[in-house]
Parts: C-alpha cells; sequence; structure tokens
C-alpha cells in the first residue's frame, strides 16, 4: 500500500527539487535516507517510479501518472493541518447537539444562535428528542439533560443547579385558591406532562416529603403546551425552574407552595468519553453555563 507519508513526500520532492541531495537538504535527512525512502515506496508499487542517472531524474510512466494524486493528498493533508491549527483557537466544524424538545426550543436554540453568530467557522445542528440517544452511535458532540443522567460512560459536565418547582396563573390562584400544603393539591387541577400515575414527590422546610396523587383533567406529552396551559390559568404544573423563569418574572406564573420542591434536578452536558474535548464543545458549555447562570 502507498500508505507512508514520508515516502510520498519524498516523491515528491524529488521530482520538484530535480535531484536526491536537494530533496534531502529540503527534507532534513540524508540522501541515503532518501534514496532507500524512493526503493521502498516502488517496492510497495511494483513498478520504477523515476528514472535516475548520473546527470538528472526523470518520472518514468508509471511516476508521472502518479505524481498529481501524492500532491493532492499532500495538499489535503497540509489544508486539514491547517484547519486543525485555526481550530485550537476557534470552534470550527459542525456541533450536534441534543437536547429535550421544550428545554432545547427554549433555552439551547438561543445558545447555538449566539455561537453561530459568534463563529463564523462553525455550524450548530440541534436535535430535540426528550429520550436521550446514545452519543456515539447518533455522532452527537454533547447532549443536555435535565435531572441524574443514566448514561455512566458519558462525561458530565454540570451546567447549573436546578429543581421542579410548581406554578400556576395568578388568576387560578385567585378564583381556586393558594394552597399552604401539599395536601391541598388534592382539590386543584394539576397539569402533566409525565405520567398521571405516577405522584409528585415533593420536599420541603426540615427535610419533610410529600407524595402528591394529582387530579388531572389536562395531560400533554409537551411540556410547551403544559406550560401554555397553565399560564392560561388551567391549572397547577410541576416543572423545572428554568422553563419557567421567564413566565415567573414576567408574572404569567405565579410559586405555588414556594417552600416545596422536587428533588434536585441540576442540568448537565453529557460528552462521550474522549480524551480531549473539542474547543467546540468547550465553547457550547461555557456559552451554555453563562446563559442558565443568567435565569
Amino acid at each position: 500500500m502507498l500508505d507512508d507519508l514520508d515516502e510520498l513526500r519524498t516523491f515528491q520532492r524529488v521530482l520538484a527539487k530535480g535531484s536526491l541531495s536537494a530533496a534531502a537538504a529540503e527534507l532534513g535527512v540524508s540522501p541515503a535516507v532518501v534514496s532507500k525512502r524512493l526503493a521502498t515506496l516502488e517496492r510497495r508499487a511494483g513498478q520504477r517510479l523515476i528514472h535516475r542517472t548520473t546527470r538528472r531524474l526523470s518520472p518514468t510512466d508509471e511516476g508521472l501518472a502518479l505524481l498529481p494524486h501524492v500532491e493532492q493528498a499532500l495538499e489535503a493533508l497540509a489544508a486539514a493541518e491547517v484547519r486543525l491549527a485555526r481550530g485550537a483557537e476557534a470552534p470550527e466544524g459542525l456541533l450536534r447537539v441534543s437536547a429535550p424538545i421544550s428545554f432545547g426550543g427554549r433555552h439551547v436554540a438561543p445558545v447555538a444562535t449566539a455561537l453561530v453568530e459568534r463563529h463564523p467557522g462553525l455550524d450548530v445542528e440541534l436535535l430535540l428528542d426528550d429520550r436521550l440517544m446514545d452519543l456515539v452511535d447518533a455522532r452527537i458532540d454533547v447532549a443536555v439533560r435535565i435531572g441524574p443522567p443514566r448514561d455512566s460512560s458519558a462525561i458530565l459536565h454540570k451546567l447549573a443547579d436546578s429543581w421542579r418547582i410548581l406554578v400556576a396563573a395568578p388568576d387560578y390562584l385567585d378564583r381556586r385558591g393558594r394552597p399552604t400544603h401539599p395536601g391541598d393539591l388534592a382539590g386543584h387541577d394539576c397539569l402533566r406532562w409525565d405520567s398521571a400515575a405516577t405522584p409528585w414527590r415533593l420536599q420541603g422546610p426540615g427535610g419533610q416529603t410529600a407524595d402528591v396523587a394529582t387530579r388531572s383533567r389536562l395531560r400533554a406529552n409537551s411540556g410547551d403546551v403544559v406550560q401554555a396551559w397553565a399560564a392560561a390559568g388551567q391549572g397547577v404544573l410541576l416543572k423545572s425552574e428554568v422553563d419557567v423563569a421567564s413566565d415567573l418574572r414576567a408574572g404569567r406564573l405565579e410559586r405555588v407552595l414556594p417552600d416545596w420542591t422536587s428533588e434536585p434536578a441540576p442540568l448537565y452536558a453529557l460528552t462521550s468519553s474522549r480524551r480531549h474535548t473539542p474547543v467546540k464543545v468547550r465553547a457550547f458549555l461555557a456559552a451554555m453555563a453563562q446563559a442558565m447562570a443568567a435565569l
């Protein structure tokens, strides 16, 4: 196989310089090394590639046919080395990011927009799916998830602390009353985007815990839909605080039972088990952590 770069580079430089000694001087090796590399390359090719006389060197027909392919390969390698050198300084290439549908559209998409505006050589593909895909099989560079991840083989990058909190629209609470204890939720309409059969587990002051069986007349498999129902006054919702932060600031939602939360559901970014984290991934992690801190 013609896969030894030293031999191919030596072949190209000998023809460019016209002599073994000139090529040896440029490559920083002895003429004997150059001669040995050429002999090995010709043995691999099964062809004589260069005519050698005491006065001059010239390619054979086979060498002349091989030369443009060698030059093209060497040029491609040089371009790749330049790109890698640039990539060590600025994010470049395609960054594939996976995130939950609701959270990804609300929080990850703006980060992706800011990154491509800031880095002209970077492309971002955002894959929104509530299922955690295999990072390697799906060729995902980084996955953002809420709550303790189950993939023990991934490298975890904690972005922010978070909990799921209870919220409802102020007009709903004006009509139905404001709960003062988890048990009061039994008399309220509760909105669900997860399994309605699973009770809400809450943690309160002094380490208290409560499992709340909810009455749910409205359910959906979309967190955005359920949050919109809550803002429209249809009931009480348990959702990640980062998801409802903007609605709380705008007054569309109000905190219910502020002393009670879910178990911790921190925000993580997952990357595959690589020795070196690419620059594009490090840039995304920094931007994502900054965006979460702003919340």
